[in-house]
């Protein structure tokens, strides 16, 4: 192997008259050089006899112009540049340098380029740099990682002479040992107190080290990663850190204005957008890798595609991994500012309803496939309970985008809709949401608040919420007659101590669920699954309902023992017991109250304030 030496023995004199370089490099200066050689217009004033009989290319150019008495050349293209080439001509020379992780790829491509074969002398600059490779690169994964970077610029004849793959898969099969060794290291130690091996945060050092590769050489070594075998997780960690790396400051400025035009993307940008496209490909498709995938990485890397104006694909398949795990995603991950120029919203209202809609699709799937009969729509079934999680959910969202003033009437009803009824127990979270469109948006007509009311079932109104649409004026007046009505419909039930008109809702369910004789089995059995699922919103909604009861009867105890000495009425006893629950009423003087909102600035804050009122 070649061992490490001063490199004094390289001067530079004033050049010849026919070069085009003030200095010429001299690598041996003890006797005067026969012949100039140019690399990337660096002159180098060398001997011929240690050149032709190491190199096989300048052998057959000098043999070439063996009519003349050659004394300049110039070689094109040299891999590596002149450093390479002063490096390959001190081994000519026999002197003595160290070749190391920065310089062997490009020794190797230079030697190549030289043809410096083992047929012209043993231990030539081809078999020097084979050995070092095999011997110390590739049994390291460090030190692929660092050899595969340096052939970044050597991209043509690296290739050819496979330093580029076997680098990537040598740091696929070391990465595969480094995983076996950690696997029984953990068996080892499963009793012992080795947290750091049992966290599995000992691979993050790979992490760390393919994040200085390129986004071609760093996809080529996660697919060989997978080929191998190596784990989910450890892949998913080298992609999250390497967006962190790679990505840093990405998206400021860029939120959405009405007032700016957005320039053409600049190579950065494009640069970028190819490594969001090329990392969510890299994302393990298999299902027990899906939920490892952090939701904070997915939707950071989904407004990153969609500030730097990715491919539609790459955000759709961004969007599905998300909605597979909608019930566990918080209201300020799905507030996503928009950068689009439409004036529509400040937020991304369309990315939502498309995620929202994944959702539901995935559910209705889920339900085709089950054949348990209807032991799948228990209300105790994770199906049902991802559905309830996420209507609350998106009722949140609605609540918190309502206030944009640049959000349509169209875009906040087509995320109303999308839901469906028995997604929703009670609908005290949507009539807050309209609530507060409502009075953000004073100048909508009279028609289209009756439009957008229309989606508030006034029967599933909890006891507050119907005190406080009550004296809501902000509702169209026909809206206000019918809560009003189901008040009086439920304060009568209250007082004669019946269900509040269940009963009868259950037997009408009942007796229509009785399957036709003209409908053929699978409308039937869709038709059942339908009703079913309809009672049991229903039994829902009841035990709602009984628990208010229950609550109203405590404070009517309370009041009827505090007022009996003053004369009061049972009647007024329980407007007053009413009224005390209305946590949507005012508090004071028929006043109601103003709720503190921050700058729009600091939305996207964990610390954001949310609405506690809608009046």
């Amino acid at each position: 192997m070649v061992s490490e030496s001063s490199l004094s023995s390289s001067k530079r004199s004033p050049s010849t008259p026919n070069s085009s370089n003030s200095f010429t490099t001299r690598i041996f200066a003890d006797v005067a050089g026969d012949i100039t050689v140019v690399v990337d217009g660096e002159s180098f004033l060398l001997h011929k006899f240690p050149l032709v009989s190491l190199s096989g290319k300048i052998r057959k150019m000098v043999a070439d112009a063996r009519g003349t008495n050659i004394s300049h050349l110039e070689l094109h293209n040299f891999p590596g540049g002149h450093q390479t080439f002063e490096l390959a001509m001190k081994f000519c020379y026999g002197m003595n340098f160290e070749i190391t992780t920065d310089n062997v790829a490009g020794l190797r491509c230079a030697a190549e380029y030289l043809e410096m074969t083992e047929d012209l002398r043993d231990q030539n600059l081809i078999a020097r740099t084979e050995a070092y490779l095999n011997e110390a690169v590739f049994q390291n994964l460090q030190k692929s990682v660092e050899v595969l970077s340096t052939c970044k610029m050597l991209r043509t004849i690296a290739e050819d002479v496979e330093i580029t793959n076997r680098c990537v898969e040598a740091i696929a099969m070391n990465a595969c040992k480094e995983q076996l060794v950690l696997g029984l290291s953990q068996l080892d130690c499963d009793n012992n107190e080795s947290k750091e091996l049992k966290d599995g945060s000992c691979i993050e050092w790979w992490a760390e080290d393919l994040s200085i590769l390129s986004i071609d050489f760093f996809e080529r070594v996660i697919c060989a990663m997978g080929r191998m075998g190596v784990q989910s997780d450890s892949i998913i960690a080298c992609l999250m850190h390497y967006a962190q790396t790679s990505l840093k400051g990405i998206g400021k400025c860029q939120i959405w204005n009405p007032a700016r035009i957005k320039p053409s993307p600049s190579i950065v940008e494009n640069n970028q957008r190819e490594i969001v496209e090329t990392l969510v490909s890299l994302m393990p498709t298999d299902n027990k890798s899906c939920p490892n995938v952090p939701l904070t990485f997915l939707f950071g890397m989904l407004k990153m595609a969609i500030m730097l104006g990715a491919t539609i694909p790459c955000r759709l398949e961004l969007e599905r991994r998300i909605s597979l795990r909608l019930e566990m995603v918080s209201l300020d991950d799905l507030l996503i500012p928009s950068v689009v120029q439409s004036g529509d919203s400040l937020f991304d209202v369309d990315t939502v309803h498309r995620i929202l809609l994944s959702f539901l699709q995935k559910i209705e799937e889920e339900e085709s496939e089950g054949c348990g009969g209807y032991e799948s729509d228990e209300l105790s079934s994770p199906d049902h309970g991802s559905l309830l999680k996420v209507g609350r959910l998106i009722d949140a969202y609605l609540a918190e985008i309502a206030p944009d003033p640049y959000l349509s009437l169209q875009k906040f009803i087509a995320l109303i809709e999308i839901l469906p009824d028995y997604a929703r127990v009670i609908d005290d979270g949507l009539y807050r949401a309209i609530d507060i469109y409502l009075k953000a948006h004073p100048s909508l007509t009279e028609q289209e608040c009756k439009k957008l009311c229309k989606y508030i079932d006034c029967q599933k109104l909890s006891q507050e919420a119907s005190n406080h649409a009550a004296q809501n004026d902000r509702l169209p007046l026909q809206m206000m007659v019918q809560v009003l009505y189901f008040e009086q419909l439920r304060l009568k039930n209250a007082l004669s101590g019946s269900s509040g008109g269940g009963d009868g809702f259950l037997s009408q369910r009942m007796s229509s669920g009785v399957p036709s004789a003209a409908m053929s089995p699978r409308d039937n059995y869709a038709s059942l699954r339908r009703e079913n699922r309809e009672l049991k919103l229903e039994i829902s909604r009841m035990r709602v309902r009984l628990s208010e009861l229950e609550k109203e009867q405590t404070f009517m105890k309370q009041g009827m023992m505090d007022k009996a000495g003053n004369g009061r009425t049972f009647f007024t006893s329980l407007s007053k017991g009413i009224g005390r629950i209305g946590i949507f009423s005012s508090q004071s003087g028929g006043k109601r109250q103003k709720s503190g909102r921050k700058s729009r600035a600091s939305e996207g804050k964990n610390g954001r304030n949310r609405r506690h009122s809608v009046s």
